[in-house]
């Protein structure tokens, strides 16, 4: 039963993105961050890279009050654990050796992106007077309709996490490292903040690479060749093919990326020789700057640093972004300047004895990650401590 207010309140799921009213997902989304938008997840479809075949079947949560609309989350019924950064391979291994079946799992998450932001997107009203207890409720009787065994909500951010605090389920705690501008007007006004020694290896690791005679192009959404498209996603192939993994994402995605949201699309190309050498991929949000996918044909000193890093600080400072968030893990990143953040994740767990043993193992890890995080502080190269 619906709480007083939430006329029959009610939570469904649909197979595609196309099957929900574009108007609707953006009045809820908004258009200020790429990974929301509603192209951005036509291209992920339409590309082929979110399937039944890829083992993300798109199955995105539509939340109804009165038979309207109130709310939507990107979701997906998952058959695998890969891309999506909060890893849980040792649960299923676990469930795997007691003769359980772990996937299907829903996933409510952005695909193959481990960056922080609104999951759920609700009318202002639904969100006043949904309760923590209910939407776990909601959740966890959606997860065993579909069939699934498990629920995981990834990087949501605050004001979402006021809706996930619940005693009863469990919060998983990562850390991550983000560049902020405290007031930076060029990449000179950064280092001149950091200690003498880190300062100077900074300027060594740029001029090292600028004595291999590498230079850097920026292209920007429909401006982006297609040779220069071509060239980026075969880099972008081989980070993935030299791990021995399957990419993720096609050409396709990238050629509907520049088509449908050129106006967050950021390329940031390396040069040798009149030829494209290495290449990353970056998407401007409203606040913030999100570097995404990289890669390189040949090894070339300091390339990855200086493409990744320092490129996308000095895009971020030149689109007055204040904010710089590179992706996942990279501890090399904090002694360049970049600061930790906790990252949080929220799971529902459906067998009643996996869900106590993952309680415990949950707690524990988050001790652990709350020390990392501040031993992590205590080393920035900062000459003093930048402000919160």
């Amino acid at each position: 039963m619906s709480p007083p207010g939430l006329s029959a309140l009610t939570l469904e799921t649909c197979t595609s993105i196309t099957a929900i009213p574009p108007q609707d997902w953006q009045r809820l989304a908004g258009e200020t961050n790429p990974f929301l938008r509603y192209e951005f997840f036509r291209a992920l479809e339409e590309s082929g890279c979110t399937s039944a075949d890829t083992g993300w079947t798109p199955c995105h949560l539509v939340f109804r009050t009165g038979g309207r609309i109130a709310g939507l989350a990107p979701g997906f019924l998952k058959s695998h654990s890969m891309g999506e950064y909060v890893f849980d391979w040792a649960w299923a291994d676990a469930y795997q050796r007691h003769g359980l079946d772990y996937y299907p799992k829903l996933l409510i998450a952005i695909p193959f992106t481990p960056s922080t932001g609104p999951r759920l997107l609700l009318e202002p009203a639904l969100r006043e007077q949904l309760t923590p207890a209910l939407l776990h409720d909601l959740l966890d009787t959606l997860t065993e309709r579909l069939g699934a065994h498990s629920w995981h909500l990834l990087f949501p951010d605050a004001q979402d996490q006021m809706l996930l605090r619940h005693d009863q389920e469990l919060h998983r705690l990562g850390c991550q490292f983000h560049w902020h501008n405290h007031g930076y007007r060029s990449f000179e006004d950064f280092l001149a903040e950091l200690n003498s020694r880190k300062r100077k290896s900074i300027r060594k690791e740029r001029r090292q690479v600028a004595e291999q005679g590498i230079a850097f192009a920026r292209y920007h959404g429909r401006d982006i060749p297609d040779e220069v498209l071509t060239a980026f996603h075969v880099f972008y192939q081989a980070t993935y093919l030299k791990r021995g993994q399957r990419p993720y994402l096609t050409k396709r995605f990238f050629e509907l990326l520049r088509q449908h949201l050129p106006e967050h699309l950021h390329l940031v190309m390396a040069v040798r020789e009149g030829e494209l050498i290495a290449g990353a991929l970056f998407l401007a949000g409203q606040d913030t700057l999100y570097g995404r996918y990289w890669g390189c044909l040949d090894e070339y000193n300091h390339l990855h640093f200086e493409t990744c890093y320092y490129q996308g600080i000095e895009l971020a400072m030149d689109l007055g972004l204040q904010h710089f968030d590179a992706g996942a893990q990279g501890e090399h990143k904090l002694v360049r300047g970049f600061e930790p953040i906790i990252t949080h994740s929220w799971h529902g767990i459906l067998h009643p004895g996996f869900r106590d043993a993952i309680d415990n193992f949950t707690r524990e890890e988050a001790d652990h990650v709350l020390g990392y995080f501040e031993d992590a502080k205590s080393v920035l190269p900062f000459r003093q401590q930048p402000p919160d």
